[in-house]
């Protein structure tokens, strides 16, 4: 049970709210979080939540508890369920899955599952879009947004693992810093994008070209001009701005991306240099780099 011990912003709360939109992944969001040591409700429908919710606050020593919201026909109650604990005092998290209205009618019709808003709409594309009406205001209230458009089972899981396992220096922020291409597409899960393509590009020196922002050689490169080090600092101090502020609306969970060209070379050195940062203020950090191996 190290992976429990107190800290993590995961710990603080009295249950986390796994929800999203059907196909999306919540049930292996619930698999995974049980591994963890986790006690997992799935499928719970939402008029349920504040019941289930008040006996946790009550329990000492017991794992901690997640909740796996169900939707379907459900979907409309989830924001209001949600709204009630919140306003009861009931500490809580809420992680959103979600995918591409194209992803999800393909596993739709990959599964031979049938989509719970199926027969009020007749099609499975117009079920997707309901569904995705009717959660807008969860999706829009979440701590964390997980799209899974382009995640396998062992990339999801990954996700959570790196989400739910407490740093060495878990703190009650907790920051994932992530690099990003844009000739990839933005990630569509993420809080604050800045953007790095206004600096030297380290793909256009020849005997630069084979290394990542992982490698000192291209640190150095991308570190040695003035208007990455101004950069930096400009954006230090915005994140010490921001951070409180998040926190003290209720969110403390925050994604910050960085994005150049192609992902591989300046994001990637300057989300290096940021996390490093973040983490030697005590801030639970986790670092990820979506595109440097394209």
């Amino acid at each position: 049970m190290d992976a429990l011990r107190p800290g993590s912003v995961w710990f603080m709360v009295d249950l986390v709210v796994i929800a999203g939109m059907s196909g999306a992944g919540r049930t292996q969001v619930g698999k995974t979080l049980e591994d963890l040591g986790w006690f997992v409700i799935d499928n719970l429908p939402s008029e349920l939540v504040p019941k289930v919710a008040e006996l946790a606050r009550f329990q000492e020593d017991a794992a901690p508890l997640a909740l796996v919201v169900g939707t379907g026909v459900d979907a409309a109650m989830v924001a209001s369920e949600l709204d009630r604990l919140r306003a009861s005092g009931v500490g809580i998290r809420t992680v959103f899955l979600d995918a591409s209205t194209p992803t999800l009618v393909r596993r739709y019709g990959e599964s031979k599952r049938r989509h719970p808003l199926l027969a009020e709409t007749g099609s499975l594309e117009a079920a997707v879009d309901q569904e995705r009406d009717l959660l807008g205001e969860v999706r829009g209230g979440a701590d964390v947004l997980i799209d899974t458009s382009d995640l396998n089972v062992h990339d999801l899981r990954s996700r959570v693992h790196d989400l739910f396992t407490p740093g060495e220096h878990a703190s009650r922020t907790q920051v994932t810093v992530t690099s990003f291409g844009f000739k990839h597409g933005v990630p569509p899960d993420v809080d604050l994008v800045l953007d790095c393509r206004f600096l030297p590009n380290p793909y256009w020196v020849e005997e630069l070209r084979p290394f990542s922002g992982r490698d000192a050689v291209i640190q150095d490169y991308v570190n040695s001009f003035p208007l990455t080090e101004e950069f930096i600092e400009k954006v230090e101090d915005l994140l010490e701005m921001l951070l409180p502020a998040y926190l003290e609306e209720g969110k403390a969970v925050l994604t910050v991306a960085f994005g150049c060209t192609g992902g591989r070379h300046r994001s990637v050195a300057i989300a290096e240099q940021l996390a490093a940062w973040l983490s030697g203020r005590g801030i639970e950090t986790r670092l990820r780099h979506r595109d440097v191996d394209r």
